[in-house]
């Protein structure tokens, strides 16, 4: 539509011609055009009329407006270039989201398969006489609430899945598969740059900034519009005519005799000049200095809005970092802890509370730890799209 706009602004440019064609019929006393004289019969006569007008000057809005529309549809340009982004991030953030996912079944699969294998041994012991069967029976239903967890996990990642898969516009996500990518997360990383440069980068590629800028500049225009209206208007005339007259029983030329000898041309300026209209130009003028002072508003509040999110995601990324590095600490000692505690618990030293417990502690820490992962990824894929870097999601390594 914004591109339509601007056509039609340039078209304006050219002259309007216009044709007319009548067919009269004069009864009573009647004027004949072509003899100027007056007849008691009924009298036919056929008017054929091209005529238009070109606009010479009017206070360059015309050529204003075709700006106007230029910059309108360069920051529509932008604005769709946004839409694109917001949905590149959002199928960037649902794959995260499956990846995250598939990390989480295989985790809560270990922690079932472990305890699946603590059952054969409980169950050996018990047969030996070497355990109570209340071990057992409580290790049978903690393996009964992991499957459950499991299929819960299982069941999160089929919606994942389905997430991304409507994202993308396919009909089914059967047999839709995402490639696992390699993923580093060194301890050692660090979120590079600052919030000031990347804003400053920020500010200079990103579309949502040159869509305001485009509208300021689109505004001023629309001033000059409104301005252009105080100015003299000069436009020419240009008209082509002929006719043709029949009155029964009277001699007369052919009709293609007085389609030529009855051409007529005419050729015209004129001139408009705007004294008062109900003060409506001056009023139109206000209106559109409000119009710039908003644009310059807006402009200011998408880059103050800009700041605050690589803000945001720059604080987010470095919070997720320490999370992660916590979180790695935190699931080594789990793990150890597990090793220890299985080791007391197949020796009969503790309850199955007691080793269940040390389980559920380490698979929470690998959850911690994988949701930690993936939201310093997903922050830092963030900064890098501010920074006017292209999102890949083909190979995650972070370092």
């Amino acid at each position: 539509m914004q591109k339509n706009a601007l056509d039609q602004s340039k078209m304006n440019l050219l002259p309007t011609i216009n044709g007319q064609a009548s067919h009269d019929y004069s009864f009573g006393r009647a004027l004949d055009q072509n003899t100027y004289t007056f007849y008691n019969q009924t009298v036919q006569s056929d008017y054929f009329y091209l005529g238009g007008r070109t606009t010479v000057f009017n206070g360059l809005q015309n050529y204003n407006t075709i700006q106007r529309n230029k910059y309108e549809l360069l920051a529509g340009e932008q604005d769709l270039q946004k839409i694109m982004d917001n949905v590149s991030l959002s199928v960037a953030l649902a794959y995260l989201q499956i990846l995250l996912n598939k990390e989480l079944v295989t985790a809560n699969e270990n922690q079932l398969n472990i305890t699946l294998q603590q059952i054969e041994k409980t169950r050996k012991l018990v047969d030996a006489g070497s355990s109570a069967r209340g071990n057992l029976l409580q290790i049978e239903a903690q393996a009964a609430q992991e499957e459950v967890s499991l299929v819960t996990m299982r069941n999160q990642l089929e919606i994942s899945y389905l997430n991304l898969t409507q994202l993308l516009e396919l009909e089914t996500p059967s047999g839709f598969e995402i490639v696992v990518p390699d993923i580093n997360v060194d301890q050692n990383s660090v979120v590079t740059g600052n919030i000031d440069e990347i804003f400053s980068l920020a500010a200079q590629t990103r579309p949502e900034i040159k869509s305001s800028e485009l509208k300021l500049a689109a505004s001023e225009y629309d001033l000059k519009i409104a301005k252009g209206s105080r100015s003299p208007s000069f436009s020419l005339s240009h008209t082509f005519g002929t006719r043709y007259s029949y009155i029964k029983d009277l001699p007369m030329q052919s009709f293609e005799d007085q389609l030529k000898n009855n051409k007529n041309f005419g050729l015209g300026i004129s001139m408009n000049l705007p004294i008062f209209n109900g003060w409506q130009v001056n009023r139109n003028i206000s209106n559109s200095k409000l119009a710039v002072e908003n644009s310059q508003y807006s402009l200011e509040g998408t880059k103050k809005q800009l700041y605050k999110d690589i803000q945001q995601s720059y604080t987010d990324a470095v919070a997720a970092l320490k999370k992660y590095n916590a979180s790695v600490k935190a699931v080594n000692s789990s793990e150890e802890s597990f090793r220890y505690t299985e080791q007391k618990f197949n020796v009969g030293m503790i309850t199955p509370v007691d080793y269940n417990a040390a389980k559920t502690q380490l698979l929470k820490a690998q959850s911690e730890m994988a949701q930690a992962k993936y939201e310093f990824i997903f922050k830092t894929k963030v900064l890098d799209f501010y920074k006017g870097l292209p999102l890949n999601l083909n190979t995650i390594t972070s370092n």
